[in-house]
C-alpha cells in the first residue's frame, strides 16, 4: 500500500465528516443516513462512503444522498472504502474524486472506531477527515463523558470533532450525559437523538435489511433527518482539503481485456451483494453489462459470461425453485461452455438444493453437485487472498451457510490473520464458484480471466 505525502496534488475543500462509534450497534448507520439526507434535501450534492467491505449499508447510505425521499436520481452508489482490499491510493482516490463534485462528503466506519488492523481511525487519519462519534447512552449517564474522553484522547493522530448521544431516553437523560462532559475535558457535544422505534432500521441475520425491502424507508430516514436538524450536526462539518494519491489508481487506465464481451449480472432482491467498483472495474476492461434477475426473468440476456453475486437466496427459495426456465437458461449457457463465476449466495443458487433455518429446502439450479444449508450462526468471516486460476484477488467472506458436496476444490483462500485453510475455490468446467467476494480492483487481468469467453 501506498503512503500519503506532501507532495500529493491537492483537491478543493469539502465538509467533510468520519461518523464513527465505541462499537457495532450504536447508530452509526442510521446518524450517517440522517446526515444525508437532512443536507442531500437542502439541495447539497452528498457522497457518502462506507468503511469495509459491507454491502447492506451502502445501499441504505446511497438511497439516503438521494435527496427528499430518496430520489434515485440525484443519487450514486455509496463506495466501500476498505484499505486491505483496496490499499491506501486507491482509497484516496476515490474520495478524492468524489470531493471534486460533492459539497459534503461523508463516511461511515465499521465497528468500533479502534477496532480492526486496518481500523476505522487509520482510514480516517489516512484521508484527514475528523471524526464524530456516535454513542448509545443507553444504561449510562455521566459516565457518558468518560467513554467520550476515551475516545477522543486514546490516538493523538486521530482528528476528533466531538460526540453525539443517541438512544437517548428523555430530555433529564440528555442533562446527564452533558453533565459527564465537563469543561475541562473540551470535548464539543453536537446533542442527542432520542430513542425511538420510528427511525430505528430492521435487521436480519446479515445485517440490515436491504433498502430496497423496506417498504418506509424513506420515512424513517427522514424522521431521522428531521431529528438531526435540532442538533448541532445541522450546521456542515469542517471543510477538509483531500489529497490525491502520487499513483492515479483510476480505473481508466486499466487494459481492455473484455473488449466486446458481454457480462450478465444478476441483480435483485436475492442477488444484492456487489461491489460498485467491481462493475467499474468490469466496464473499464470493456465488458458490456447486462442486468437480469434470476427471481423474476424467464430466459437469460444474451450474453457471453455470467456474474451470480452473493445475497439472500435462501429468502425466495420458492421463487427460485419455481423458476425452472431461468434454471433450464444456465444448464444452457454452460453446456455451451460459456463462463459463469458465483460468489457466496450466487454459489448457494448452483448448488442442487438449498435448506433454510427452518429446514424448508428447495431445489436450486443443479449445476453444481451438493446441497446448501444454512445455520443459525455465522460460519464463515474474514479477509482472505482468493487464488483464482489467473491470479490472486483480495477478498472478503461472511455466511451462514454450508455445502455438503464431494467436489474437489481446486485451490483455497489464504487467510489474513491466520494460517488455517479459508474457503474452497470450486470449479466445474467453465463454473468458478466461492464463499469468496473478491474486489476484482485488486488484480484487474485476474478478474477478467473470470470473464473471458
Amino acid at each position: 500500500m501506498m503512503s500519503d505525502s506532501d507532495t500529493s496534488p491537492l483537491q478543493p475543500r469539502v465538509p467533510a465528516l468520519f461518523i464513527s462509534a465505541p462499537g457495532s450497534h450504536h447508530g452509526k448507520t442510521t446518524v450517517t443516513a440522517a446526515l444525508a439526507r437532512y443536507h442531500a434535501a437542502r439541495g447539497l450534492r452528498v457522497r457518502v462512503f462506507k468503511t469495509g467491505p459491507d454491502f447492506l449499508d451502502p445501499m441504505l447510505l446511497a438511497r439516503a444522498a438521494g435527496g427528499t425521499s430518496g430520489n434515485s436520481s440525484t443519487s450514486q452508489p455509496a463506495y466501500q472504502l476498505d484499505l486491505w482490499l483496496a490499499g491506501e491510493s486507491a482509497c484516496q482516490q476515490l474520495v478524492s474524486d468524489a470531493a471534486a463534485e460533492a459539497d459534503l462528503i461523508l463516511i461511515e466506519g465499521v465497528m468500533g472506531l479502534f477496532d480492526g488492523q486496518p481500523s476505522s481511525a487509520d482510514l480516517a487519519v489516512l484521508l484527514g477527515v475528523p471524526v464524530l462519534a456516535v454513542i448509545d447512552a443507553t444504561g449510562m449517564a455521566q459516565t457518558f463523558g468518560a467513554l467520550a474522553y476515551g475516545l477522543a484522547r486514546f490516538r493523538p493522530d486521530v482528528t476528533f470533532a466531538g460526540v453525539l448521544a443517541n438512544a437517548v431516553a428523555s430530555p433529564r437523560h440528555a442533562e446527564m450525559l452533558q453533565q459527564g462532559l465537563r469543561s475541562e475535558l473540551n470535548i464539543p457535544y453536537f446533542g442527542a437523538m432520542l430513542r425511538t422505534p420510528e427511525y430505528a432500521l430492521p435487521e436480519r441475520h446479515l445485517g440490515l435489511v436491504q433498502a430496497a425491502e423496506v417498504h418506509d424507508l424513506d420515512a424513517r430516514i427522514d424522521r431521522a433527518a428531521i431529528a438531526i436538524g435540532q442538533t448541532k450536526l445541522a450546521q456542515l462539518p469542517k471543510a477538509v482539503q483531500f489529497r490525491r494519491p502520487q499513483q492515479d489508481d483510476r480505473l481508466m487506465t486499466l487494459p481492455t481485456l473484455l473488449q466486446g464481451t458481454r457480462v450478465g449480472v444478476a441483480q435483485d432482491a436475492a442477488f444484492s451483494f456487489l461491489y460498485p467498483v467491481n462493475l467499474d472495474c468490469l466496464r473499464a476492461m470493456g465488458a458490456q453489462l447486462v442486468f437480469f434477475s434470476p427471481l423474476n426473468d424467464h430466459a437469460l440476456p444474451e450474453v457471453d459470461s455470467l456474474y451470480l453475486p452473493g445475497g439472500y437466496p435462501e429468502l425466495h427459495l420458492q421463487t427460485l425453485q419455481d423458476n425452472p426456465s431461468m434454471k433450464a437458461a444456465l444448464t444452457a449457457h454452460h453446456r455451451h461452455n460459456k463462463p459463469i463465476y458465483a460468489e457466496c449466495g450466487g454459489m448457494l443458487y448452483l448448488m442442487e438444493s438449498l435448506t433454510d433455518v427452518a429446514g424448508q429446502r428447495a431445489s436450486m439450479a443443479g449445476l453444481l453437485p451438493g446441497h446448501a444449508i444454512m445455520q443459525k450462526r455465522l460460519q464463515g468471516l474474514g479477509y482472505q487472498t482468493a487464488p483464482m486460476p489467473g491470479g490472486a484477488l483480495r477478498a472478503h467472506t461472511f455466511h451462514h451457510s454450508i455445502i455438503d458436496t464431494g467436489m474437489i476444490p481446486i485451490a483455497s483462500g489464504e487467510r489474513l490473520h491466520n494460517t488455517s485453510a479459508g474457503e474452497k475455490i470450486f470449479q466445474q468446467n467453465r463454473i468458478i464458484a466461492s464463499y469468496l467476494h473478491c474486489y476484482f480492483p485488486s488484480n484487474p487481468v485476474a478478474a477478467a480471466q473470470l470473464f473471458l469467453p
